[in-house]
């Protein structure tokens, strides 16, 4: 299920990426009074909204990885002989995941490259709420858990409980975004101010908003101006290792998050708890560590550090492999707490530097091939932890 979420995930990015880039330079009338009190106007309330659309964005994906143990109980792997939920139901689960995985690398695609043309902070704020997804539908799925627990067909009434809430949080984000979030004043400044360096992907967002776009024709046809703006190809050239950086990040990361989490932690004193406190435990420190990078010295810029720090995150494999298999829940619990820290943590090091100094349509096309490759390293390593399993009666 997580292998068609994520590869949907991967073809739809690489398809909004290129559409998003393909738009030639343009410009329009751009007005520069009180350009540096529109920069600040309605920053805190951007950072907030910014939070809020992050938590939505991902919030349909974490809902279907926190309530694994629902799936455990009606999809386990033996499916011939222990499977309640069939074969049919278990297709069109994949089939929603499939969905999921599309609807998720547009949005999260296209907000990055949106972000990217803003402020670091605003990109931040974003995937800090992609994590508090993670650690609210964790909580959620506890208090669902625990009041239908004792009941009649309480595991079932536990998780439809679960979706409806997640679902009406889905739609407020949804609604935010339509009605909010362009109409802020540092957000039609930024917009704007791409349009205004030849970004045409903001257009529509800025019409929403209330601003007439007016072309410039002797601008739209300045060759000098059209060569300007690097290509995809020399974007990637010149950030190929931020790009590497974070498809080490999630090929890591989902390797071993959910996969070995919830199929190979053995039998503990916390019971069917267990998995689920492993899972909140990760996305709770995976928000703490999209914080970390705020503190000035936790935050590392260097390009060669970044890489080093990642490279060295792969000792999890036989630390986790080890206290699978040999280690109490206490040690299990440490690990995946630090796996999620240091998730978040560079996550935001990577997305934060790479689009400074870029004008607006070239930080743009940035983000989303960024999150192209983000989304790459989720799918590889979903790919890969099914390897986990060899020995377990695969």
């Amino acid at each position: 299920m997580l292998l068609h979420y994520n590869l949907s995930n991967v073809a739809s990015l690489l398809l909004s990426s290129t559409w998003r880039y393909s738009s030639r330079k343009g410009s329009m009338g751009f007005q520069n009074e009180s350009e540096e009190a529109s920069n600040k106007k309605g920053r805190f309330a951007a950072m907030v909204v910014c939070w809020f659309l992050g938590n939505g964005s991902l919030i349909s994906w974490n809902s279907m990885l926190t309530i694994v143990d629902y799936y455990a109980t009606k999809f386990p792997i033996d499916l011939a002989t222990g499977g309640k939920g069939g074969v049919g139901p278990f297709i069109g689960v994949c089939l929603i995941s499939a969905a999921f995985g599309i609807s998720d690398a547009l949005a999260q695609g296209g907000m990055v490259g949106d972000l990217a043309l803003m402020r670091p902070e605003f990109i931040q704020s974003f995937l800090a709420g992609l994590a508090a997804s993670g650690a609210l539908t964790s909580c959620l799925r506890f208090i669902t858990k625990a009041a239908f627990e004792h009941m009649h067909d309480g595991l079932r009434k536990g998780a439809m409980m679960f979706f409806a809430i997640a679902s009406f949080l889905e739609l407020l984000c949804v609604l935010l975004y339509a009605y909010v979030f362009p109409k802020l004043p540092i957000v039609k400044y930024y917009r704007s101010k791409a349009a205004s360096e030849g970004s045409k992907t903001v257009s529509a967002d800025l019409v929403a908003a209330g601003i007439q776009l007016q072309n410039n024709p002797e601008a739209e046809a300045d060759p000098k101006k059209l060569s300007e703006r690097r290509t995809i190809k020399q974007l990637l050239k010149l950030n190929i290792d931020y790009a590497i950086d974070l498809y080490l990040i999630y090929v890591l990361t989902l390797s071993i998050f959910p996969g070995l989490l919830s199929e190979d932690t053995g039998s503990h004193r916390l019971g069917s708890w267990y998995t689920l406190v492993l899972i909140a435990m990760y996305n709770v420190l995976d928000l703490i560590g999209r914080y970390t990078p705020l503190i000035k010295f936790l935050r590392i810029e260097s390009r060669k550090l970044l890489m080093l720090a990642i490279i060295s995150r792969f000792v999890f494999i036989p630390a986790f492999y080890f206290t699978a298999k040999y280690g109490g829940q206490g040690w299990m619990i440490f690990l995946t707490s630090f796996l999620g820290l240091s998730n978040g943590h560079l996550t935001v090091c990577v997305l934060t530097a790479a689009p400074k100094g870029y004008k607006g349509p070239e930080a743009n096309a940035l983000g989303n091939l960024l999150v192209m490759f983000l989304s790459g390293g989720i799918f590889s390593g979903v790919a890969l932890d099914w390897f986990w399993l060899i020995g377990k009666g695969w």
